[in-house]
């Protein structure tokens, strides 16, 4: 037990700081377009969304990386035959991202569309999407803004890997202080490339991707099934969402994005004057009613090795013990102040 106790002052002796630490989160498309012949891909009988994983999903070794599946509006000019039940699970997909990441309109109380802007004015919707929702073991706390980015193909079924037919959507716009817009899943950033300007949004916080299916509006042959080839509008109808969503993970070539972790910490300077803390409490301090490092000098001053320092409550109960990486000098010529900080 301690001899005696320092109080802090809440007012000079503790403070509070907030750090960011930043990962960068490579995901290369040979893992996401299926490196162990879709063995880490699960998909789930209800047919709703699959996810991908970093290696064989059964092995105790695999990582989540995120989930992908595919939602339109009602008001989707999708053509093509449908199954009842496959097209609402297609809406009610769209609907459930819509009201958790944008909430709802004002007196009509409607689900917002999804838009390639930041102003939510009803103008520029994307009523038919693709969702990657990343995993929260990656992401982190958010996604950091203007890190974003995705790179795939456009082409057809059989030239889904070349190159020339890929582009890259980025938020290289957004930045910490704008180009973002907040909303009730968060802050969210605009994703655009070359040629393709506002092509769908990335949103930070949520860890959430939409990307436009607009992109693929002009692909007669974006998947193929027994029936053989189908454009994207009748894919999205028509196709499960578990195989449109093969179509788009055989065209990912890359994921990109930094994710952040935000640290909290309390900081308390413990300050140690010159006429306290010279003595151990330490049993070992004495040998034979003498104090060991004076020995048989008794007019030496007293000396003693700072190793710990305690945190204690008002009833002086003990809530946090910090280790010192060495030994610290104290007698009655010198005075310290030492830092402890708490992270949370």
């Amino acid at each position: 037990m301690p001899i005696y106790y320092e109080p802090i002052d809440s007012n000079t002796d503790v403070t509070t700081t907030r750090t960011l630490l930043h990962e960068v989160i490579p995901i290369t498309g040979s893992i996401v377009s299926g490196t162990y012949a879709d063995k880490n891909v699960k998909d789930y009988s209800h047919g709703m969304f699959q996810s991908v994983y970093d290696y064989p999903f059964l092995s105790s070794s695999a990582n989540h990386i995120f989930d992908l599946t595919l939602g339109y509006d009602e008001s989707s000019g999708l053509s093509g035959s449908a199954n009842t039940l496959m097209r609402s699970k297609k809406i009610n997909l769209y609907n459930q991202y819509s009201q958790v990441l944008l909430g709802y309109t004002g007196s009509a109380n409607n689900v917002r569309k999804f838009e390639n802007d930041l102003d939510l004015d009803g103008s520029g919707s994307m009523k038919e999407v693709f969702f990657v929702n990343f995993s929260r073991l990656i992401t982190k706390d958010e996604i950091k803004k203007g890190s974003f980015s995705i790179k795939f193909s456009t082409g057809s079924w059989a030239d889904t890997k070349v190159t020339a037919k890929a582009i890259t959507l980025s938020d290289s716009g957004a930045s910490a202080t704008g180009g973002t817009a907040n909303t009730v899943g968060g802050d969210y950033g605009i994703l655009s490339g070359s040629g393709h300007p506002n092509a769908g949004v990335v949103f930070y916080q949520a860890g959430i991707a939409v990307i436009s299916g607009s992109l693929f509006a002009g692909v007669a042959q974006f998947h193929s099934d027994s029936a053989g080839y189908k454009p994207f509008t009748n894919a999205a109808v028509s196709s499960s969402i578990s195989g449109a969503c093969d179509s788009l993970r055989r065209r990912l070539h890359n994921i990109q994005f930094n994710n952040t972790t935000e640290i909290n910490s309390k900081i308390y300077f413990c300050r140690v004057s010159n006429n306290k803390f010279n003595y151990s409490a330490n049993p070992t301090y004495l040998s034979s009613g003498k104090i060991r490092v004076k020995g048989d000098q008794r007019s030496r001053p007293p000396v003693s090795y700072i190793t710990t320092i305690g945190l204690y409550n008002s009833d002086r109960e003990l809530l946090a013990v910090a280790k010192l990486s060495e030994p610290l000098r104290k007698d009655p010529t010198n005075e310290l102040t030492l830092r402890v900080r708490l992270d949370y």
